[in-house]
């Protein structure tokens, strides 16, 4: 007998992850939106139970271990803004692209390593629907003194 493929909130559930509430917007802005078959979520930071998680530069005060761990986080908080947006996870029928920013000093060139704390985690919760394209950018200051910020692009479809 051939077993069905898991679904994302199986996958979410082996891998010990409870989706928190979608984190609300820090500024006038939408935290998802939807234009047809594509969501779009707005920069998620690594926030957990409201607490900012390694503020500060990677490189410089968060090592880059750690910022893999923060890129997780906030690969969790897209996936909850994700669920928000399309109602259901098995919804999602593509991770279409990741936008990374790295908040590093001149001279880190490790941004790859960081953001696969959220390209590893869309793969794992979404499997072949989580393969994606990413932009990686490192940038001087960031908001709330986050150490990564993260905008995730999905296809969905009703």
């Amino acid at each position: 007998m051939h077993n069905a493929p898991m679904t994302a909130e199986e996958n979410l559930q082996q891998l010990g992850i409870a989706l928190p509430e979608p984190p609300a917007p820090t500024g006038s802005y939408n935290t998802w939106v939807r234009a047809g078959n594509l969501i779009t979520t707005s920069g998620q930071m690594p926030i957990k139970n409201k607490v900012m998680q390694w503020p500060g530069r990677i490189g410089v005060e968060v090592n880059t271990a750690d910022g893999y761990q923060a890129a997780r986080i906030a690969g969790i908080n897209a996936i909850a803004q994700l669920k928000a947006a399309a109602g259901d996870l098995e919804k999602i029928q593509r991770i279409i692209r990741l936008d990374g920013f790295v908040h590093c000093s001149g001279g880190f060139r490790d941004h790859p390593k960081v953001l696969d704390g959220a390209s590893d985690l869309m793969n794992a919760v979404f499997g072949e629907r989580g393969r994606h394209v990413r932009i990686e950018v490192g940038i001087a200051e960031m908001p709330m003194d986050a150490c990564i910020q993260l905008a995730v692009w999905a296809e969905v479809r009703d």
